[in-house]
């Protein structure tokens, strides 16, 4: 239980990957007024990093620490599903609910020890993020979307 001592170095690191990895997520939907911010985000990624480390700490040499990951998967999910709102044909909260999703592995990455891949999944999901809202600010299309509950709107399109 070493990996729990709060006196060690290893602890506050892994407190402190997830607060940054999650907090650099969280100011960009902050920042675009969306519903999972800065509070949010950090919680989710740290969360996330705890349950998946404590399920590698049972002390059991049968215990399964992918069992505790798959069930970390399932309740995000369903908390990602949960942001998710379907109304007059228009849905919304899908990108909330992958980011919810992201932030989720990024926090079992520094659960699991990949800390240097959990920094740079972070940064990436800011990038994409960002990227993509520049694009649409150019492309009105791309800002509108092409899908509507019905299906296909653009019957062109394969």
């Amino acid at each position: 239980m070493d990996q729990f001592d709060p006196l060690g170095a290893g602890f506050w690191l892994r407190v402190g990957i997830a607060v940054l990895s999650g907090g650099v997520i969280g100011v960009e939907r902050q920042m675009r007024g969306k519903p999972v911010g800065v509070r949010t985000s950090i919680l989710i990624c740290l969360g996330t990093s705890i349950f998946v480390e404590l399920g590698g700490l049972s002390g059991n040499e049968h215990a399964d620490p992918t069992r505790v990951l798959g069930q970390v998967v399932t309740g995000v999910g369903f908390l990602g599903a949960g942001v998710i709102i379907s109304r007059g044909g228009v849905v919304t909260g899908v990108t909330t609910a992958a980011v919810i999703w992201i932030l989720a592995a990024i926090g079992a990455c520094i659960g699991l020890g990949f800390y240097a891949g959990a920094i740079v999944f972070a940064f990436i999901t800011v990038s994409l993020l960002a990227g993509v809202g520049l694009l649409e600010a150019g492309f009105k299309r791309l800002r509108t979307g092409v899908y509507s509950a019905e299906g296909d709107s653009d019957p062109g399109r394969n």
